[in-house]
């Protein structure tokens, strides 16, 4: 087992928002905890809403937790400040999922993508940042003279390329992708999956990848966190979460996904109606609603993640 790298503790980010004149606390995190190797992919899969996106956001403090603890390698992420955050901030790098809006559109390509190691002093001459990012635009496939282009003269694809630089250069220990091919063609999500698991392999990056799609996270992770309404309900090695389900959330999940043997597909993955909303949480386990195993002690109690089986951690009173 490879050394722990990212080590993610009961975290919990919150929002205000209005509604109809009254302010409302959101909880978009509620006390999350997991855990990154060296060279690892852990796939965060959920629907729209369920949390993913700010899991990864309070990870490099693009929003600030409410509370709970983020270790990276023995560093403190939430209380670090000044130089601290910004030395922590070139090893937890994002690449967001619309590549035109996160790139600054006055800005050249060349130049967004050497934004971090500028900020951070990392360059010693002109020639070496040139370099740099000559080296960097190839090791994502893009031509070195794209370094002088500006995001609205590249395709969706390029684009995303880009922004893959950008989050490699300087080379960070740990990639936070938030849903990187979601925006993209069909064909191109290949593409940039294929690339994005070639710098893992030349690079020795380890990745949280977060998607709303299981075909996605299964072609790309070593584990699965599956959330709903902000939590984690199951926690498995990838091969077991896609092919041995056990959170009644997660069946219905791989129970959508397109198969070409009917026989292979999830049995007994029944769900009816939508979530609950967020400003009024249920007080106990947030997917009783719909879930085809809901008893009364769901309604009442919100279940815990623990060992189902010996194949992973689910959170779900009926197993």
């Amino acid at each position: 087992m490879s050394e722990t790298i990212l080590r993610v503790r009961d975290l919990k980010t919150s929002f205000d928002v209005k509604r109809s004149g009254r302010k409302y606390r959101v909880q978009a995190v509620d006390g999350v905890s997991l855990s990154l190797a060296a060279a690892e992919v852990l796939g965060i899969v959920g629907e729209s809403g369920c949390g993913k996106t700010t899991v990864g956001r309070s990870i490099v403090r693009l929003v600030e937790a409410d509370s709970g603890a983020i270790d990276f390698k023995g560093t403190d992420v939430l209380g670090a400040g000044g130089s601290a955050l910004r030395e922590l901030r070139l090893n937890l790098r994002m690449v967001f999922q619309d590549p035109y809006a996160s790139l600054n559109p006055r800005r050249s390509i060349g130049d967004s993508v050497a934004e971090a190691g500028d900020i951070n002093k990392v360059f010693t001459s002109k020639a070496e940042r040139a370099e740099r990012i000559a080296e960097t635009l190839t090791a994502v496939g893009l031509e070195p003279s794209f370094a002088s282009r500006y995001p609205h003269e590249l395709s969706g694809g390029q684009r995303q390329r880009a922004g893959i630089a950008r989050a490699i250069l300087p080379t960070p220990a740990v990639i936070i992708a938030d849903e990187p091919v979601s925006a993209l063609d069909v064909s191109v999500q290949a593409q940039v999956l294929n690339l994005m698991m070639d710098l893992r392999e030349q690079l020795g990056l380890s990745m949280l990848f977060i998607s709303h799609d299981m075909g996605v996270i299964g072609q790309v992770s070593d584990r699965v966190a599956v959330m709903y309404m902000g939590r984690i309900v199951e926690l498995a090695e990838a091969n077991t979460t896609l092919n041995h389900p056990k959170h009644p959330y997660t069946r219905a999940l791989m129970a959508a996904v397109p198969r070409p043997d009917p026989s292979q597909r999830i049995a007994g993955a029944i769900e009816t109606g939508e979530p609950p909303s967020q400003l009024k949480r249920p007080a106990g386990c947030a997917y009783a609603a719909r879930c085809p195993l809901v008893s009364s002690r769901c309604l009442v109690e919100a279940p815990e993640l623990r060992t189902v089986e010996g194949r992973g951690l689910a959170a779900c009173h009926n197993l």
